[in-house]
C-alpha cells in the first residue's frame, strides 16, 4: 500500500489568502464586542497560520452599539456627568463620530445595570439622562444623532429625555409632570414652545431591535415592566397610562404612533422620540452592519464567525449575530456561531444562516466561573473553529 504524503502547496486551508472576518456582539457581563472579536480572531490565527482575520465588533442597537461604531468610524467617546434613572448624578458615555455624528446609548444613563435590584422600579425612572447626553451631543455640533434602546430600566414614554431638552409635560391643572413612569396617565398637555431648537435641525435615527407597539398584550409595559421592577398591577397601570400617552402625543404633535411597530421600545422611549424630536426608526443590527463596512468586507471573505452571549429563539428577532448570518449568506460565505449558551436546533440554525455553532463553554461550570473565563473560551473556540477550518481546506495526494 502506499500512504498519502503531503505537499507544501496542497497544505493550506481553503480559501488562503482571503481573509476570516470576526464579527462578534457583546457577550453580556462578560466581555464587550470587540474584546469578544480579538480573542477569537487570536485563536483562529493560532491554528489556521497564514489565514488573515478582519476584527469587525457588532451590535444591535443595545449594549455595545456605541462601541462597535466607534470602532468602525475611528472615532472617540466622550464622559461627562448625567442623572441615572433614579436622579442620581453618574458619569456615561457618547460617541463621536466624523461627519457631525454622535452616537448615545440609552443604556449609558438610563440603564437596567445602573439599579441595583431592589432599586428597579417602572413607575419611578426616567430617561432624563439620556437627554442631557443628547443635548451634549448637541452642545459638540452634532446634526447627525444615532441612539441605541437597548437595556433601559424605563417606562416613561421617552418624556424624561424630552424635558432635558426643553419639551414640558402638563397634567390637567396645568402643574408640570416629573416625567416618570407613573406620570404617564397624567399627561392632558404637551408643551413644545421651549424645545431646544437645534432638534428641527438635526436628523435623529433611533437603532430599535424590537417591533412591539406602545401598548396592549405586546406593548412596553406587558412584554418588558417585569424585569423593570413592575407588578402586575403596576404593569396594568403603566399600559393603561402608555394608552393615553400616546393618544394625547397623536392630538398634540400629529404622530399617530400608539401602533407603530418599535414604538414601545425602551418603555416608549421611542414613541416620544419619533412624535416629538421627529426621529426615525431603524433596524439597529442592520444600522451598525452597514456603518462598519461589514457587508462589503465580505466580499472575497472564505469565512465569518459571529455570536454572541445567547443563540435562542430571540436571536431571529433582529439580533446582531442573525443579520451577521444573513449578511454572509447572501455574500456566499459560510458563516459560524460562537456563544455562551446554545439553544437552537441544528434546522433553527440553517434557516438562520448559520453552517454550524459552538458554545464556548468546555463543562459545567457556575455562571461566574464561566462570565470569567469567556475570553480564554473564546480563543479557544476560535482556535479549534480554526483548525478544522485549515484541515478542511487540506489536500492530499498519494503517491
Amino acid at each position: 500500500w502506499t500512504s498519502p504524503r503531503r505537499r507544501a502547496a496542497d497544505v493550506a486551508p481553503r480559501g488562503a489568502g482571503r481573509p476570516v472576518e470576526v464579527a462578534l456582539a457583546a457577550f453580556k457581563g462578560a466581555l464587550p464586542a470587540a474584546a469578544a472579536s480579538r480573542a477569537v480572531a487570536a485563536g483562529v490565527r493560532l491554528t489556521a497560520e497564514g489565514t488573515p482575520t478582519r476584527v469587525v465588533p457588532v451590535a444591535d442597537g443595545g449594549e455595545g452599539t456605541m462601541e462597535a461604531l466607534v470602532a468602525a468610524s475611528g472615532g472617540r467617546t466622550r464622559g461627562g456627568l448625567v442623572h441615572d434613572p433614579l436622579g442620581r448624578m453618574v458619569e456615561a458615555h457618547i460617541g463621536e463620530l466624523p461627519g457631525h455624528t454622535a452616537v448615545v446609548e440609552l443604556a449609558q444613563a438610563s440603564g437596567f445595570e445602573r439599579l441595583a435590584d431592589a432599586e428597579r422600579d417602572a413607575e419611578a425612572t426616567s430617561t432624563l439622562g439620556t437627554g442631557e447626553q443628547i443635548r451634549a451631543a448637541l452642545d459638540l455640533g452634532a446634526t447627525r444623532i444615532i441612539i441605541g434602546l437597548g437595556g433601559s430600566a424605563t417606562t416613561d414614554g421617552g418624556m424624561g429625555l424630552a424635558r432635558a431638552l426643553g419639551v414640558r409635560f402638563l397634567d390637567a391643572d396645568g402643574r408640570e409632570l416629573a416625567g416618570r413612569g407613573a406620570d404617564l396617565a397624567r399627561v392632558a398637555r404637551i408643551d413644545v414652545s421651549q424645545r431646544d431648537p437645534r432638534v428641527e435641525h438635526t436628523e435623529i435615527v433611533v437603532a430599535c431591535d424590537v417591533t412591539n407597539p406602545l401598548s396592549g398584550p405586546d406593548g412596553a409595559a406587558h412584554v418588558f415592566g417585569p424585569q423593570k421592577g413592575a407588578s402586575p398591577a403596576a404593569v396594568a397601570r403603566l399600559d393603561a397610562g402608555l394608552r393615553a400617552y400616546g393618544d394625547v402625543l397623536a392630538a398634540q404633535t400629529g404622530h399617530d404612533v400608539a401602533a407603530m411597530p418599535g414604538a414601545g421600545a425602551a418603555g416608549g422611549a421611542a414613541a416620544g422620540l419619533v412624535a416629538l424630536m421627529g426621529a426615525t426608526l431603524t433596524p439597529g443590527a442592520e444600522l451598525v452592519l452597514a456603518a462598519a463596512g461589514l457587508p462589503a468586507a465580505l466580499d472575497g471573505a472564505a469565512l465569518c464567525i459571529t455570536g454572541e452571549g445567547r443563540l435562542d429563539a430571540q436571536t431571529a428577532t433582529g439580533k446582531a449575530a442573525s443579520a451577521v448570518a444573513a449578511a454572509a449568506e447572501r455574500a456566499g460565505v459560510p458563516c459560524v456561531g460562537v456563544c455562551g449558551q446554545l439553544d437552537l436546533s441544528p434546522g433553527a440554525l440553517r434557516r438562520l444562516g448559520f453552517a454550524a455553532a459552538f458554545p464556548i463553554n468546555p463543562a459545567l461550570v457556575r455562571l461566574p466561573d464561566a462570565l470569567e473565563a469567556t475570553e480564554a473560551n473564546l480563543a479557544a473556540t476560535g482556535a479549534a473553529i480554526g483548525g478544522l477550518w485549515a484541515a478542511a481546506g487540506r489536500s492530499y495526494t498519494e503517491v
